[in-house]
């Protein structure tokens, strides 16, 4: 199964940046694997269908919320496109993205034409951005009910405190790049049978920062962080789900002088609960009742997630039988979907060891017209019955 890359992460934009920052990202990603540019490439052609399935989501204000808190998981089956999951044709794509270039339908040529007419693909300096990191945080099913603040420690990259970030030593030990005079980027024209061919790269002298450190600081040798930790706060939401994964902008590893830090991805980790298994949103329990009980009838407690409740077992109750208890489930992380519900199992408990006196009544009430098995009355298999709660 392939992971799904970060939306962000193909746009090459930060968690904070603007509507406009995204529109421009995209924008010049679909330039760049435009498949009238890559003709006959695959790859360019997914990065292309990718990069449209991050701005549609990160271009909506509801969908962009979602997917900050709960990332992937958060878009269920309707991320993108309305289920658009790589499955939009390259047609599709200029149809509903046309405007964002300058025209109707397939709305490229104005713009395309700039790789042939010697404009940059990219202008500006370089900035740097951290890398990403991961942590798995267990949870109760109690905290998952009732949502939950997790504080951890976190070994990573942070800000040099000595030069702010900056790399140079007093935070000023810099000048001007010499090779591209500043603008980060060096340009280069060659000649093909076309004609004049242009094209442009990070400069290889600062990197494509425009500038360069003149006498480096001593704690970071220059990079702008230091191996470090940080005890982050994690609100955790009610009704999060085993393998879900959260994200936090801008808490990942420090980026090297002063760029953009990366984000932290939590992955939720479900510790087994001893009494209730779950079944999305619902809780199973099973409950043992004596022979007695399930003749006659009697009023019982159970656990909740919330604390005990009593319930009603009615005369004549057969083992297997499923009480539903509404709302004593686990809450939607969607918020709209309301809570699960609390499946309770009567399952009757068969002694294995009887006294003389007990086995002298079995065997005289098993003579009894009424304990025997009525096939007429023949219930459904466990299986189905649980399977109707869950259709």
């Amino acid at each position: 199964m392939t992971t799904k890359r970060d939306y962000y992460e193909i746009l090459e934009v930060s968690k904070s940046a603007t509507a406009e920052e995204i529109k421009k990202a995209y924008r010049q990603q679909a330039l760049r694997f435009h498949p009238d540019k890559n003709p006959g490439d695959a790859k360019a052609e997914e990065k292309f269908k990718e990069s449209a399935e991050a701005y549609e989501v990160l271009s909506d204000v509801k969908k962009r919320q979602r997917y900050d808190q709960f990332g992937h998981s958060g878009l269920g089956g309707n991320q993108g496109f309305g289920g658009f999951s790589g499955g939009m044709s390259i047609d599709e794509i200029f149809s509903h993205f046309g405007d964002i270039f300058g025209g109707g339908g397939g709305g490229f040529d104005d713009p395309f034409g700039a790789f042939f007419g010697g404009g940059r693909r990219r202008s500006g300096r370089t900035v740097h951005k951290g890398s990403n990191l991961r942590v798995k945080v267990k949870l109760t099913l109690e905290e998952i009910a009732h949502g939950v603040e997790k504080k951890i420690k976190v070994n990573k990259y942070v800000q040099c405190t000595t030069c702010t970030g900056t790399g140079a030593k007093d935070g000023s030990a810099y000048q001007t790049c010499s090779t591209c005079n500043g603008s980060g980027h060096v340009t280069r024209v060659t000649s093909t049978f076309l004609g004049q061919m242009q094209s442009t790269s990070a400069c290889p002298q600062c990197g494509g920062e425009g500038k360069v450190i003149t006498d480096k600081c001593h704690d970071c040798a220059g990079n702008g962080v230091i191996k470090g930790e940080e005890v982050i706060s994690i609100k955790i939401p009610v009704g999060v789900a085993e393998g879900m994964q959260l994200s936090m902008g801008g808490k990942g590893n420090a980026a090297a002088r002063g760029g953009i830090p990366g984000d932290l991805f939590i992955q939720i980790e479900e510790i087994r609960h001893s009494e209730f298994d779950r079944e999305g949103n619902h809780l199973l329990y099973n409950h043992f009742i004596t022979f007695s009980d399930a003749v006659l009838g009697t009023s019982t407690e159970i656990p909740t997630i919330d604390g005990k409740v009593k319930i009603k077992v009615e005369a004549g109750t057969q083992s297997g039988k499923i009480l539903r208890l509404r709302n004593k489930g686990l809450p939607s992380v969607n918020g709209y979907e309301g809570k699960g519900d609390l499946l309770v199992t009567l399952q009757i408990w068969t002694p294995k060891i009887l006294s003389k006196e007990e086995k002298s009544l079995m065997e005289k009430l098993g003579k009894s017209p009424n304990f025997q098995p009525d096939p007429s009355s023949k219930e459904r298999s466990f299986f189905s019955k649980v399977k109707d709660y869950f259709e």
